[in-house]
């Protein structure tokens, strides 16, 4: 299998494209994206690393890539290390450095019984999966803004699944990169490094936030409707 078929893609428009990796055990088939700017593209989060994400996007020679991971968790990690121009959030700074399954979470796909439903491209051996350090160029604050020259987005430190989510929001446009911070479905609480008391503060922000479309770490797009309701629905059953 070559690199670029192991992930699957989907167009949403013109400057945006949805990327996933359909032979991973659901729990960890997180979405990627990148985003077309006219100065500089952003990817925002990597998968698991299986293969070459950088190898399977549509990047321009020359022009500037921003590699943003929107949390340290494995399913997100997995190729951040292939970019050269990193961005996380400080909260988890050391942690992209040293990638350890303390902080990525690695051990829960390793312990899977079947986490994979195809082999790799190169091959890679679950039994010995890690993920592979990758120390951030450029640390990221709440309100910092990421310009792409023609859309910029705001960094909103979002923690509680872990402590240095954030989402990305283009106030303009109504555009919000979310991670895990919400998403469609069961939202995970209760994993090492998550804070209940935390998260709730952040759902009761993004119950009040004004957005377009959402592009969520799981799962499809959704709009400001629906996540409002998502996030007072975990309010109301953490109350």
């Amino acid at each position: 299998m070559h690199s670029a078929s192991w992930f699957s893609k989907d167009r949403l428009s013109e400057r945006l494209t949805r990327l996933s990796e359909p032979h991973v055990h659901r729990f960890f088939r997180a979405n990627m994206f990148h985003v077309i700017g006219r100065d500089a593209d952003l990817v925002v989060d990597f998968g698991m690393g299986l293969a070459s994400l950088r190898g399977a996007l549509d990047l321009t020679e020359g022009k500037p890539v921003l590699a943003l991971a929107t949390h340290v968790h494995v399913d997100h990690v997995g190729s951040f290390h292939e970019f050269d121009t990193r961005l996380g959030h400080e909260a988890e700074a050391d942690a992209f450095a040293a990638m350890t399954d303390a902080d990525t979470l690695a051990q829960y796909f390793r312990a899977l019984p079947d986490p994979l439903t195809q082999t790799p491209p190169a091959g890679a051996s679950v039994e010995h999966y890690a993920v592979a350090p990758a120390p951030l160029g450029r640390i990221l604050r709440e309100d910092d803004i990421i310009d792409l020259g023609d859309a910029c987005y705001r960094v909103l430190h979002l923690p509680g699944h872990s402590r240095g989510s954030i989402g990305l929001l283009d106030e303009k446009s109504g555009e919000f990169f979310s991670g895990d911070a919400i998403y469609e479905g069961q939202l995970v609480d209760d994993l090492p490094g998550c804070d209940r008391a935390d998260y709730r503060r952040t759902m009761a922000r993004l119950a009040a936030l004004e957005v377009g479309i959402v592009h969520a770490g799981h799962g499809l797009e959704f709009g400001q409707a629906r996540m409002r309701e998502i996030a007072k629905a975990y309010v109301e059953a953490a109350s």
